[in-house]
């Protein structure tokens, strides 16, 4: 199964809502995300991504034969962080395993990193989340440390995990 990333359509929201309505899914992503996940949620969410900057919101959806499964962005930082951007995705339970996420990791760096001045990409998983921190390793990036008490999810004080892909990498 090969995974192909492409730009938001507001006809996605369906699919979108489908892959997000999962305590599992939303157990892994920072807090902020409604639960359910309705259908407006997609669209408004899909809407936003469409009609962000798109020099500092690289926003895709991740397909399998042109079906959104799963999200993945980039977001620039500011100030003396703005050739830095920070990545994030997920993707439906049923793709879990499939190499379908690496790939996806893969096409938007080289996306990025072809198209813009960012010099370096982050994602800061969970530490608990190893299937999320071999996505990242398996589609090039370093590890560069554990960020310890980073974070407070679901009332637990969590560790999380720095990773990064520089341009020069590619």
């Amino acid at each position: 199964m090969v995974g192909k990333i492409r730009k938001w359509k507001l006809s996605d929201a369906t699919d979108l809502v489908l892959a997000l309505s999962n305590k599992k899914i939303q157990e892994n992503l920072r807090d902020g995300l409604p639960y359910p996940y309705t259908e407006r949620d997609g669209k408004a969410y899909i809407s936003a991504m469409l009609s962000a900057d798109e020099n500092k919101i690289f926003a895709f959806a991740i397909t399998i034969n042109d079906k959104a499964i799963g999200s993945i962005g980039v977001f620039r930082q500011e100030n003396i962080h703005n050739r830095t951007a920070e990545l994030g995705y997920c993707i439906a339970e049923a793709y879990w395993g499939k190499g379908i996420t690496t790939e996806a990791v893969k096409q938007i760096c080289e996306y990025v990193f072809d198209r813009s001045d960012i010099i370096r990409i982050y994602a800061e998983p969970f530490a608990s989340n190893s299937a999320s921190c071999r996505v990242l390793e398996k589609a090039g990036f370093q590890y560069e440390g554990t960020l310890r008490s980073n974070a407070v999810k679901n009332g637990k004080v969590i560790d999380m995990k720095m990773y990064s892909r520089l341009k020069k990498e590619l």
